[in-house]
């Protein structure tokens, strides 16, 4: 029971997290929205990084500091370990989660305002699910990425979410690490 309570706490903090900035403090500027909520996730998953490792030797390379991501970490913040871990032995780094659950419990409801532009009603509320769903992994994709740069792997963290059919909650995380 315990847990169920911590992850409804962590839905409402992340809904409320998005809604506030993006319909409130930075209502007409989604990109800054974005960025800040990527950074307020960055410090929580260096600081959890930080907490999950301090028991362990520090990582000899990139590879072994990934599969502690995929496995352990991943596994204390989402309560599962990745679906699949893919690479192009060139720094870049796919993780797929087939049913990522932050957002297996969002509704097709946005609060995101008409464009006023007259459009297809169901691409019009595909469009405003997409867009909602995206501000909600930026908090995940800053979580990541600050884990991995408190592991001493400076990278950019993105989400995809294009491939999926309508709410579905598979989620693609593209890491990105320039210095290799």
């Amino acid at each position: 029971m315990g847990r169920e309570v911590s992850e409804s706490c962590v839905d409402s903090l992340l809904t409320e997290m998005v809604s506030s900035y993006c319909n409130r403090f930075y209502a007409n500027k989604p990109e800054l929205a974005a960025r800040r909520i990527e950074a307020i996730g960055y410090q929580v998953g260096h600081q959890l990084s930080e907490r999950y490792t301090m028991e362990r030797p520090r990582f000899s390379d990139h590879l072994e500091a990934i599969k502690f991501i995929c496995k352990d970490f991943w596994s204390e913040v989402f309560k599962k370990q990745i679906d699949n871990l893919k690479t192009n032995h060139r720094g870049t780094f796919v993780l797929q989660d087939n049913r990522f659950r932050w957002l297996a419990r969002m509704s097709g409801d946005t609060s995101m305002e008409n464009s006023g532009l007259p459009q297809d009603p169901s691409a019009l509320a595909e469009n405003k699910a997409a867009q909602a769903m995206s501000m909600h992994l930026y908090f995940p994709c800053g979580i990541i990425r600050g884990a991995l740069s408190n592991l001493g792997i400076p990278c950019a963290v993105s989400a995809d979410i294009s491939n999926l059919p309508a709410w579905m909650s598979s989620v693609d995380l593209w890491l990105i690490n320039p210095y290799m």
